[in-house]
C-alpha cells in the first residue's frame, strides 16, 4: 500500500478485515456517488490477483453478504481455495498438449489438413 493511499485511507474508509492470505478489505464511509450504497475493495497481500480473493470475501465484494462469511469449512467435502493456476507450471494440461507429452492417439477419423484445390 502506498503512503498517500494509507494517508487518506482513515479518512474515507473503515478496514474491515483480513483474510487467511493477508489481502485487507475496506468499506467507504459514505455512499458513493451515483452508486446508491458503499464501495467495497480489496488491497492484495503481494501481487494483485484476482482469484487471491476466498469465496465467503468475494460474496461480501460484489453486496451479495452484508457481512463477510465465516472462512470454516463446513462441510467435508470442501477442498482449500487455491489460486487460478493458469499460465504457471501447476495448469492444466491435456494429453497430447506440447508442454505434457507432445503425442496424442490417433483417432479413426483423425483430422487432415486442407489444402487449395482439392
Amino acid at each position: 500500500m502506498s503512503f498517500l493511499h494509507r494517508l487518506t485511507t482513515g479518512f474515507a474508509v473503515s478496514e474491515i478485515g483480513t483474510d487467511r492470505f493477508g489481502n485487507t478489505y475496506y468499506e467507504s464511509k459514505r455512499d458513493w456517488l451515483n452508486y446508491g450504497r458503499k464501495r467495497r475493495y480489496v488491497v492484495y497481500s503481494g501481487t494483485p490477483e484476482a482469484t487471491k480473493v476466498p469465496p465467503e470475501w468475494h460474496a461480501w465484494l460484489h453486496h451479495t453478504t452484508d457481512a463477510p462469511l465465516s472462512e470454516k469449512k463446513k462441510y467435508p467435502w470442501q477442498q482449500e481455495h487455491r489460486p487460478n493456476p493458469t499460465g504457471t507450471a501447476q495448469a492444466y494440461r491435456p494429453v497430447g498438449h506440447d508442454h505434457a507429452t507432445g503425442h496424442r492417439q490417433v483417432t479413426t477419423g483423425d483430422y487432415e489438413a486442407w489444402t487449395p484445390g482439392s
